[in-house]
């Protein structure tokens, strides 16, 4: 049902030079694909003959026993292509097959959606042609059965599977015509052969550029990634030189507060955890250094570029919040520091009045001496 729906919308949009010829055809099979023919003046270069998917079907004239796959697009028959024994439909990618028209010397392609649907043309492409070889010996066993005269006098003929039913137009008697034609038929199938080899010639060339042209897009696209990664490994190199000084400033910073402090044993452990956590840091950063330089020489696999890309993010990532953490350590360490002055002060204010106690009971105790020396004496 699906085939007779396609082939109503295509004999309804075929135009009338053609509508004639198939009336007399029967829908076989009908697909839609994007369709394309040869360049003629390269025989190299696709052009296309669809701006979008149209309907391809293959027909059966019972009153000629012939196979055709027709296709329109608009008011204009894109594809009116006999099938003849000789022709060979060939997939030359997953979703993309092509066969030689040598009457109407050009070459169509079709371009699938689906793989499936490319091999479900394909399989009725080779059932056809298989129809058409039946169809062509029975028409000559018809015609020499008709005509024994002629098989007697060219009996080359009958062993000649590939040539055009051109011999079905002579009648009886007409063995001069008959052998005028005998000579034009093999002078067309050499033409067709010829033209079949020139034809998968250009095939192969076609084939071999669409490789090339493929090869040269997938190195095109590797170009810009590594460039991409080469411009990414800057950018890390940059923001590595950035942590080292930030790195050293952090130092600095704990080492002043280390010779500020007035008794290094309060703070001990603090300096010890804060000079692991740089130890740590730093051995971090010669790590990172080095993996720059591995991934520098392994920058020809853009996969593992951007894994190790991503897992050098996330070191970058830990090293800052190492560096968060190391922040808020000299925090805590510089408030250690101030609160231990601040008890060395209020020590030192406790410790003078203490002394002002001491000198004022010592001015009693004088004087109590005094008192009592005076006593004594008396």
């Amino acid at each position: 049902m699906g085939c007779c729906r396609h082939a109503l919308l295509l004999l309804s949009s075929l135009p009338a030079w053609c509508l004639f010829h198939h009336v007399l055809e029967q829908p076989i099979f009908s697909a839609r694909a994007h369709v394309f023919q040869i360049d003629p003046a390269t025989k190299r270069n696709w052009l296309p003959a669809s701006k979008h998917a149209v309907t391809v079907s293959f027909f059966y004239d019972a009153s000629r026993s012939v196979y055709r796959i027709i296709s329109v697009g608009g008011t204009k028959a894109i594809i009116n292509s006999t099938i003849t024994p000789n022709m060979t439909f060939t997939k030359t990618s997953q979703k993309f097959g092509q066969w030689a028209d040598s009457r109407a010397n050009t070459v169509y392609g079709l371009g699938f959606s689906t793989e499936q649907q490319l091999q479900q043309f394909a399989e009725q492409f080779k059932e056809v042609k298989e129809a058409a070889r039946l169809a062509r010996e029975k028409s000559q066993e018809r015609f020499e059965l008709a005509n024994p005269a002629l098989n007697i006098a060219a009996p080359e003929l009958s062993e000649d599977r590939h040539s055009p039913p051109l011999l079905t137009v002579n009648g009886p008697g007409e063995e001069k015509l008959f052998r005028s034609k005998s000579a034009e038929v093999e002078l067309t199938a050499e033409k067709e052969r010829v033209k079949k080899m020139l034809s998968e010639g250009s095939m192969c060339e076609i084939n071999l550029e669409a490789e090339l042209f493929t090869l040269q897009d997938s190195n095109a696209k590797l170009v810009a990634a590594l460039q991409e990664a080469n411009s990414s490994v800057e950018q890390w190199k940059k923001q590595l030189a950035e942590y080292q000084e930030e790195t050293d400033r952090l130092r600095d910073q704990v080492a002043e507060l280390e010779s500020q402090l007035g008794h290094p044993a309060a703070g001990q452990t603090g300096r010890e955890e804060l000079s692991q956590s740089l130890e740590k840091l730093e051995a971090q950063l010669r790590d990172k250094d080095q993996e720059i330089h591995n991934l520098q020489s392994k920058k020809t696999d853009v996969g593992e570029l951007e894994k190790e890309r991503e897992e050098a993010m996330q070191r970058l990532q830990d090293v800052e919040r190492r560096n968060t953490e190391l922040e808020d350590q000299v925090q805590s360490a510089e408030k250690t520091l101030a609160s231990s002055r601040e008890d060395q002060k209020q020590a030192e204010v406790e410790v003078r009045r203490i002394i002002e106690v001491l000198d004022v009971k010592i001015c009693d105790l004088n004087d109590l001496r005094q008192s009592l020396a005076k006593l004594i004496d008396k």
